[in-house]
């Protein structure tokens, strides 16, 4: 399912172009380099771009009966499924547009190594989360022992998890803090200090939705995170340039883009931030994160296996319409050519929000309004298959999240870090780089620049900490994702927060009545359930898994 046929390509061709002396002195490489596009079926989504809004009703080649329909196989159409069939519902189908499931979150195989292609670790949840504590509890990951929540030591991050590369060394943690001032450690103090204030004045929680919206949260909505840095003083280079990091790193733009409200919710909703020194004695279980070889395709290839048949890959869902009757959802089988028609008692709706906006048929006011407010920021992820360890710069050892200081990129991820094995070997070194800040042209360059152009941002970008990646390097795996995940900017919690915490108001939402877990919104119009993480104005599995869980046993019961 590639973008592009993998090109062949000898080393002495772009050594030059990369342009860095450390590059320029190593020895050219004698082996080949393969690369190219992979992961996305971008004509498909493309299809809707070019059609009219929603397409008209078709005649269909087959038409299907089910109970539910399920249009999406992200972590929310996924986590519907798992919740419709722990309602005792199996008469159903999930509709993908891709050849696998899991949406952002799935695994690939690059050179027979598995890597993710693109989310890459779960944080371990809080309590704010049971729907997903459950899952894990689900798949063997958590277990009581004694009477005592454990995590399964084989799937939590391998140390050490994450270092930098610094004024020309490694150390560990991303924060620089080798050879910086006192004016530097003090900010960082200053800052810890402010985030745990507001987490007294005012809850936050993953997901959102369990953390009603206060005024201290509507008051760092309305501003940039950068603004509010510096209202607060907070104005040190190095600070600046991590938190920086942080939002691009989870909200795909970086803190002139996104809001105050974003930036803080990163720290607050989690474990706070904790300046260097001033955390020891801290369980050191504290930010504990789990991670696999394929990142949280782990999960998401688990929560799809049990589907079976009821499982359609390779689908363009081109309308839906709730009739007086009923759902019926009309997609294009992209294996056959064919147009097959579902009718069914109702549909989840588990697609991105402005795709949804295209399909629904007279979408209502709260979808039109999200598709009108929400900006999406294009990713680049690049698995970059090397036959042997690269050599090591100076200071920390490798770590799982390699992270080079003030780089355009975010780093990478080593996908054998996971492995016992003695003696290091061929690994798959996953890049990303998030583009949401300049969203347009990044995604035009995505669309129209060569594969060879990407290959060579990346190799340069790894070149200060890794001059002998080009000698290592094997292949190079590309995914773009052109609309990867929604970007909170200024005004869109407040917006979510409208559609996510007044269940019942014009009778737009449902709760879920499992005793189990805390209500939860789920956004409906008649018969259809609005399930993404794109409700919450930021993407992340907390946020996808539990929507998508209360919008499957709100469907059980229609």
């Amino acid at each position: 399912m590639g973008q592009g046929a993998p090109v062949t390509l000898r080393r002495r061709a772009w050594l030059a172009a990369a342009a860095t002396a450390p590059l320029a002195a190593c020895a050219p490489a004698q082996h080949e380099m393969t690369g190219g596009f992979s992961g996305l079926a971008l004509e498909r989504g493309h299809r809707l771009r070019a059609a009219a809004t929603p397409p008209p009703p078709v005649t269909p080649d087959v038409t299907r009966q089910v109970h539910t329909v399920i249009a999406g196989a992200g972590v929310a159409g996924l986590a519907a499924a798992r919740a419709l069939r722990q309602a005792g519902v199996d008469d159903l189908a999930v509709l993908e547009l891709e050849d696998s499931a899991g949406g952002n979150a799935r695994g690939a195989r690059v050179q027979g190594m598995a890597c993710p292609r693109g989310a890459h670790y779960l944080p371990v949840p809080g309590d704010n989360a049971p729907e997903v504590l459950d899952l894990l509890e689900e798949l063997g990951l958590r277990q009581r022992v004694a009477g005592r929540w454990q995590l399964d030591e084989r799937h939590l991050c391998h140390s050490p998890q994450e270092r930098l590369f610094f004024q020309g060394e490694w150390q560990e943690g991303l924060l620089p803090v080798a050879g910086v001032g006192a004016g530097t450690l003090s900010q960082y103090r200053r800052f810890g200090a402010a985030v745990e204030q507001l987490r007294r004045a005012a809850r936050f929680a993953m997901p959102a939705a369990r953390a009603p919206l206060a005024p201290v949260h509507a008051a760092l909505d309305s501003r940039t995170f950068a603004a509010w840095l510096d209202t607060e003083g907070l104005d040190d280079p190095h600070l600046r340039t991590y938190l920086d990091y942080c939002c691009r790193d989870d909200f795909g733009a970086g803190t002139a883009t996104v809001s105050a409200w974003a930036g803080i919710h990163y720290f607050a909703s989690r474990h706070g931030f904790h300046a260097p020194g001033d955390d020891d004695g801290a369980d050191p279980a504290r930010d504990a994160v789990l991670t696999w070889p394929e990142g949280n395709g782990w999960l998401t290839q688990r929560l799809a296996a049990p589907l079976g048949a009821r499982l359609r890959t390779g689908q363009v869902v081109l309308r839906i319409e709730d009739g007086r009757h009923g759902v019926r959802v009309d997609a294009l089988d992209t294996a056959t050519g064919r147009t097959e028609r579902w009718l069914a008692r109702q549909c989840v709706v588990a697609l991105p929000v402005f795709v949804a906006a295209r399909v629904v048929a007279q979408p209502p006011d709260l979808l039109r309004q999200a598709a009108s407010r929400i900006t999406y920021a294009p990713w680049l992820v690049a698995n970059i298959a090397i036959d042997r360890p690269l050599h090591d710069r100076p200071g920390a050892a490798p770590a799982w999240d390699n992270v080079i200081h003030g780089s355009t990129g975010l780093g990478y991820v080593d996908a054998s870090h996971q492995n016992l094995r003695t003696v290091p070997g061929a690994t798959v070194l996953t890049w990303y780089l998030a583009l949401g800040d300049n969203a347009v042209a990044a995604r035009h360059a995505l669309l129209n620049q060569p594969w060879t152009h990407w290959r060579d941002t990346v190799l340069a970008e790894l070149a200060p900490a890794h001059p002998d990646l080009p000698q290592r390097a094997r292949h190079i795996d590309l995914t773009r994702y052109g609309h990867a995940m929604a970007i909170p900017r200024p005004g869109l919690a407040r917006f979510s927060n409208d559609f996510g915490q007044y269940p019942g108001k014009n009778g737009r939402f449902s709760l879920s009545k499992k005793d189990s877990y805390p209500p939860f919104p789920v956004p409906r119009q008649g018969r259809l359930l609005f399930a993404h993480s794109d409700w919450a104005g930021y993407s992340v599995f907390e946020e996808a898994f539990t929507r998508g869980h209360h919008a499957g046993h709100t469907a059980a019961r229609g």
